[in-house]
């Protein structure tokens, strides 16, 4: 696969894949294109910290296109809770993410990423939302930025994260971040650590998960506390 579509996953989906995808490489008359394809089963769907299926497992999808040149495109699912939208009552049960992107290799340890991301839900459209997602990795790290596109509020997330290869092929990885919601005490920090490998033509991973968001604040906004419970995540995922 290209560096550039790794670097393009990493930053769509933080720790909520198992692996990154094997790409199929397709020659074209506009130049090379990587196509991949991966599926996920994970006992949990953690996005900052937080559970998007109060605690279930999830099932997830992805279909990703990158250029020769860093351009790429992609579209990833995954089955939701709808109790994990304060207020909503749809009944929505999956998010559909559609994003488009460049990466650049400045060299074979330092890369750089600008992302635009689209949230759905389809069953939810009010919760539907835009973000720009500029990064930078270099040695291991990545430091990246969301900036939501909203109407009167601009939501960001800052995280920084760190994958290390160990012994036998096994990945550590670790993340930091923060959430700004600019409505005052919903901001919240959320971090991980987590371990990969691959075996089998199978990518597994085991992930830990924590936020600072205390039990009462989390029970006022999603009517229970253990959507913002620290979490250990089981996943495995398979690549086309």
């Amino acid at each position: 696969m290209l560096k550039k579509l790794s670097l393009a996953l990493s930053t769509t989906t933080l720790f909520s894949m198992a692996g990154v995808a094997v790409a199929e490489t397709v020659d074209s008359p506009l130049g090379q294109f990587d196509v991949s394809m991966t599926a996920t089963l994970a006992s949990d769907y953690i996005w900052r910290g937080q559970s998007q299926t109060a605690g279930e497992a999830a099932i997830q999808g992805s279909l990703d296109v990158a250029h020769e040149s860093g351009l790429y495109a992609g579209v990833w699912a995954s089955n939701v809770d709808d109790a994990a939208f304060p207020g909503n009552t749809s009944g929505a049960d999956i998010e559909v993410d559609y994003y488009v992107g460049y990466g650049y290799s400045f060299t074979d340890d330092i890369s750089a990423d600008l992302q635009l991301a689209k949230y759905t839900y389809p069953q939810a459209s009010q919760w539907n939302g835009y973000e720009i997602m500029p990064s930078v990795s270099a040695y291991g790290f990545t430091l990246g930025y969301k900036y939501g596109v909203e109407t009167g509020i601009h939501p960001t997330y800052t995280w920084l994260s760190y994958e290390y290869e160990l012994p036998y092929e096994i990945t550590a990885s670790a993340s930091y971040g923060m959430t700004d919601q600019k409505a005052g005490s919903d901001d919240y920090k959320d971090w991980s650590i987590g371990l990969g490998k691959t075996m089998l033509g199978l990518d597994f991973s085991l992930t830990y998960t924590d936020t600072d968001i205390d039990a009462e604040v989390c029970e006022a906004t999603y009517g229970k506390d253990d959507y913002c419970d620290s979490n250990l995540t089981v996943a495995v995922s398979k690549s086309f």
